[in-house]
């Protein structure tokens, strides 16, 4: 299989022509392990390759398909994010503080994707312990955009992106706690799902702030991500089954205020050309108040900062020295932190819960940009605040949030269009974006490298 074949398979492409025994999971993975060997060197997508093992259940794949036992995911190259722990198998999470670490047994989530046949290639590079969103990583390398090298990824799940862009697998999972999934998948221009608050186990998972943490997929396209979570929340739900590609009478809300403001000209005019696509989708175009996301900074860091501390406060002590100065900076200023900061900051996240109640009355999802600007470059100066200003009230809120591909700027980059929902109902989130998404085609525009 040549990498041209290759790059023309999404999920579930892959998953029903290797179920046919159209395609040999064992071709497929070989082709995809050759493509990393080639690429990751330049790209640091991951930090662990898992080729003989891969290769193994890719065997192991073959004969059960001619024995006609035949899970969602049988056969199918998929990554994981180095913060799930694998059994046997390291899990740094992106630090040196954990660079021999070897869990004992595997994360609720990779037992899921084990079970449903899935061959695991690799585990992807991130930002340290995930504290940071652009995965540049002093102790493996920097995560490079697959749209242009020189330009970050966005992050933490930064590898994960890489990957699925570049098919190298043909999904990955990430974590997301302040937009960790999402400014990735925009920045490099893929699907990424952060699921509602709990929905994914988070057992067997590194964290960061346990109370903001999400586990969820990254994909090609829509249709990917939704089979992805049915698979990593039990296959209780079928949530491809939603992906009608009718949104006619679906009310999208539009907040008139914060999310809307500091927008890089090209990523102004991509979202709103979506937002009118919405409508000509037959999408009620709806205004709405979201006041209280403006207090999104002050809340986050007061939550997300003595949360992370907690865990990571026996480890500074022993193996200070070992963490990147820029993660270490972000947990010791926890140190001076004041218990009713964070409990008035958790009031705070009731606000905005209660607000986004009120908006579902009148709207059944809301639309915003995912990111304000396009990748930047990593030798550059990086806006931090607008990489995840419009992500992270979606985290204190816990919502379910999708960010699908809206068009490329002038200089080729990647924009994402952020979709949210009601609590658990992802079903709505994930047929919203596969309409747009099957309607606009910008999931048919592949990476030239």
């Amino acid at each position: 299989m040549n990498d041209q074949e290759l790059k023309q398979l999404t999920l579930a492409s892959a998953a029903k022509r290797i179920s046919r025994r159209e395609l040999s999971p064992v071709e497929v993975t070989e082709a995809v392990l050759d493509r990393i060997e080639r690429l990751n060197k330049r790209m640091r997508a991951f930090i662990t390759v898992m080729d003989e093992r891969a290769l193994e259940v890719a065997r192991a794949a073959e004969h059960e398909i001619a024995g006609g036992h035949r899970p969602p995911l049988q056969g199918v190259p998929i990554s994981i994010k180095d913060l799930f722990d694998t059994k046997g198998i390291r899990t740094t999470a992106g630090s040196k503080v954990f660079a021999d670490r070897v869990p004992e047994q595997d994360a609720d989530v990779v037992m899921s994707l084990y079970g449903a046949g899935a061959v695991l290639v690799g585990k992807t590079n991130l930002h340290e312990f995930a504290y940071g969103v652009t995965s540049i990583n002093p102790h493996y390398g920097t995560a490079r955009n697959p749209w242009d090298p020189q330009r970050i990824t966005g992050g933490s799940s930064g590898g994960s992106a890489t990957a699925v862009a570049l098919a190298l697998g043909f999904g990955s999972l990430g974590t997301d706690t302040g937009g960790s999934i999402r400014i990735p998948a925009s920045l490099c221009g893929i699907v990424g799902l952060k699921p509602t608050y709990g929905l994914v186990s988070l057992s067997g998972v590194i964290p960061l702030a346990p109370s903001l943490d999400h586990a969820g997929p990254m994909a090609q396209t829509v249709e990917d991500a939704a089979i992805l979570l049915s698979v990593i929340t039990g296959g209780r739900v079928r949530y491809a089954d939603a992906l009608t590609g009718n949104v006619k009478g679906i009310r999208v809300g539009i907040p008139q205020s914060y999310f809307y403001e500091y927008l890089d000209r090209e990523v102004d005019v991509a979202i709103r050309a979506a937002i009118t696509n919405l409508g000509n989708l037959g999408a009620d175009i709806v205004d709405v108040d979201f006041s209280s996301a403006a207090l999104q900074k002050d809340i986050f860091v007061q939550v997300a900062t003595p949360e992370a501390y907690s865990y990571h406060e026996q480890y500074l002590q022993r193996h200070g020295a070992a963490y990147g100065s820029d993660v270490r900076t972000r947990l010791e200023a926890a140190r001076t932190m004041l218990s009713v900061d964070y409990l008035r900051a958790q009031r705070g996240r009731l606000t905005m819960k209660e607000e986004c109640e009120t908006i579902f009355k009148t709207a059944d999802v809301i639309v915003t940009p995912t990111t304000a600007v396009a990748a930047p470059r990593i030798d550059g100066e990086i806006a931090v605040d607008l990489l995840n200003r419009c992500t992270r009230p979606f985290n204190l809120t816990g919502l379910p949030t999708v960010s699908v591909p809206c068009g490329f700027t002038s200089e080729g980059l990647p924009v994402g269009m952020q979709i949210t929902g009601r609590a658990f109902d992802e079903s709505t989130v994930l047929r919203v974006a596969h309409a747009y998404e099957q309607d606009a085609g910008w999931f048919q525009r592949r990476p030239p490298v």
